[in-house]
């Protein structure tokens, strides 16, 4: 009976022992070995042996690349107060662990302190439009001042983006209107362009259709001048001892029966009838006779005076 209490507490003992020899470390993963309270080494990955009871597990230490996202909030050089949220990517130095383990016991409450000092160091310094331009270089800034800052402390800082920037409501709603009033302004600008450009196309059409219709009235009185000077030489080779303004007078009255039966063939039109009476065509015949004569003696009144 005895000997099985000795053996059951061999075996009890042995696998006690055995579990405070070995110990299993995670991939990206570092154990930190102390020995009476005194750091001894640091364990990679793997199956690995300690000094049971003498030889302690003080923590575990990841490897791999954390990120740590901060808000801040601060004012602007134009009294503006913006909100900026800030992600910092850092990890572990595997030849700095010892420092990352036991000079800090809150790293990330560090960071944080970092950040607000740099970003409400160079932030008051800027404008509100000039935060969206160069949050780039505030960005620069914050890891270029971790990075000194952290490296004593054993952890590398691999990247700092600002992710947002908010103002207060009311001035993203200023804003908006700004920018709504300026692309309203742009439209009626080029609205007014467009009606520009309209109007002198137009008005260049205009002129170029009035120097046509202008052009094609030249050409047919021309025309009108030239048929009536063959005319009147036929129609006197024809019937020999007419005058020209026998010619004339039958060449309007020819024209004015044309008008009438071109009037007629309408069935809408306001036309204002003159005598058709033999007396009354020779009477208007006459007339325009008697009005082209006046102006040709008084074109060459005024020629003589000059």
């Amino acid at each position: 009976m005895m000997s099985l209490v000795f053996l059951g507490a061999a075996v009890f003992i042995a696998v006690v022992v055995l579990f405070n020899t070995f110990f299993m470390v995670e991939q990206q993963t570092t154990v930190i070995v102390a020995r009476f309270g005194k750091f001894v080494r640091a364990a990679d990955a793997g199956l690995k042996v300690k000094i049971p009871f003498i030889d302690m597990i003080a923590g575990r230490m990841s490897l791999r690349v954390l990120q740590l996202d901060v808000p801040v909030e601060t004012k602007t050089n134009d009294n503006v107060f913006i909100k900026l949220a800030i992600s910092v990517q850092y990890k572990v130095k595997q030849d700095k662990i010892y420092d990352a383990f036991y000079k800090l016991s809150d790293p990330g409450a560090q960071i944080t302190a970092f950040i607000f000092d740099v970003v409400r160091a160079q932030v008051p310094k800027l404008i509100l439009d000039d935060v969206f331009e160069k949050k780039d270089n505030i960005a620069i800034a914050v890891k270029s001042e971790l990075a000194e800052q952290m490296d004593d402390f054993g952890y590398d800082i691999i990247k700092a983006l600002i992710t947002d920037i908010d103002p207060d409501a009311k001035v993203k709603a200023a804003m908006n209107e700004i920018n709504e009033q300026q692309r309203l302004r742009m439209a009626a600008e080029q609205k007014g362009e467009a009606a520009k450009i309209i109007k002198i196309k137009n008005a260049e059409a205009e002129a170029e259709s009035l120097k046509l219709q202008g052009q094609g009235i030249a050409n047919q009185r021309k025309a009108i001048v030239e048929g009536l000077r063959n005319s009147i030489g036929e129609f006197q080779q024809s019937i020999p001892g007419t005058s020209a303004s026998d010619v004339m007078n039958l060449v309007l009255v020819t024209q004015y029966y044309d008008a009438l039966k071109e009037i007629g063939a309408k069935n809408k039109s306001s036309t204002l009838l003159l005598p058709s009476t033999p007396e009354g065509t020779r009477s208007f015949s006459n007339l325009i006779q008697q009005s082209i004569l006046s102006a040709n003696l008084a074109g060459q009144s005024e020629n003589n005076n000059a």
